[in-house]
């Protein structure tokens, strides 16, 4: 998907708003259980009930590899779901792979040419040729981490060089040497709020993909505030908030109100 579809997007449905799938086998309603494929199951009703509200979907790849052969067959019965029902949908493998060139390679193929997502977030760490081989597939993104949500977070990314420039400035603006904000994107967490200022500074025009909202206790006004771009530029994630806001047979019910508040607030931070 280009970014003048992912823009238009946004604007048809005033919504920046990403719905993790992060389906974990204990967590999903009880009488799913029975089913022939739970995880499955349980997706297609998250996602038929939260399409309205959203432009994007980002499953996990964790939840489904902890189940092996059946929880990939569930992520790929997922994707093919979406791209056959709701083919607007941005889907973004959150896999954070990187490896050395050839290893990237395989992982690129593996998610852009058999399960073709829109974009795989990636590692940095290994560096340029651990990162470009993601980088070429037409209408496909790369969604670097840069500054991440988890309290860990400050044990690298916030170290400084001689210059007093931190760990997380010097990988955006290093991985923009490699391609340009038409094809990468960067993860950066909501619960780092006012440092979405230093983010624009090194990325103006960059998409960013935001975790941390609603569960993690982030705050969407202030992404919003210090975040957003002409062309929104954001795309915010809520994942356990919503597909876990009932474990009853209402289940999908309640993940679509979950959405349709997040929706509803990302429309007056739009207008």
């Amino acid at each position: 998907m280009k970014r003048q579809e992912l823009v238009e997007n946004i604007r048809r449905k005033r919504s920046f708003l990403c719905v993790g799938l992060d389906t974990d086998i204990k967590k999903i309603p009880q009488h799913l259980l029975d089913t022939d494929d739970p995880i499955f199951n349980f997706n297609k009703a998250i996602i038929d009930a939260t399409a309205p509200y959203c432009v994007a979907y980002k499953p996990n790849l964790a939840f489904y590899e902890s189940l092996g052969v059946e929880g990939w067959i569930a992520l790929e019965k997922t994707i093919k779901y979406i791209k056959a029902n709701y083919p607007d949908q941005f889907i973004i493998a959150d896999a954070k792979r990187g490896d050395i060139g050839n290893t990237s390679q395989m992982y690129a193929r593996s998610f852009f040419e058999h399960l073709n997502v829109d974009s795989i977030t990636v590692a940095p760490y290994m560096g340029e040729d651990s990162v470009t081989p993601f980088l070429g597939y037409e209408g496909k993104w790369v969604i670097l981490l840069a500054l991440t949500s988890n309290k860990g977070s400050h044990d690298f990314q916030l170290i400084e060089d001689r210059d007093g420039r931190r760990l997380f400035e010097n990988v955006i603006l290093t991985s923009s040497k490699w391609a340009g904000p038409d094809e990468m994107m960067y993860v950066v967490g909501a619960t780092q709020g006012k440092m979405f200022e230093d983010i624009r500074r090194v990325a103006p025009r960059s998409f960013l993909l935001v975790p941390g909202v609603g569960a993690q206790g982030g705050s969407l006004e202030e992404v919003a505030r210090y975040g957003m771009i002409d062309d929104c530029g954001l795309l915010v994630n809520s994942s356990r908030g919503i597909i876990y806001a009932s474990n009853g047979h209402d289940f999908a019910e309640a993940a679509a109100n979950e959405a349709r508040k997040l929706a509803e607030q990302m429309a007056t931070l739009l207008a």
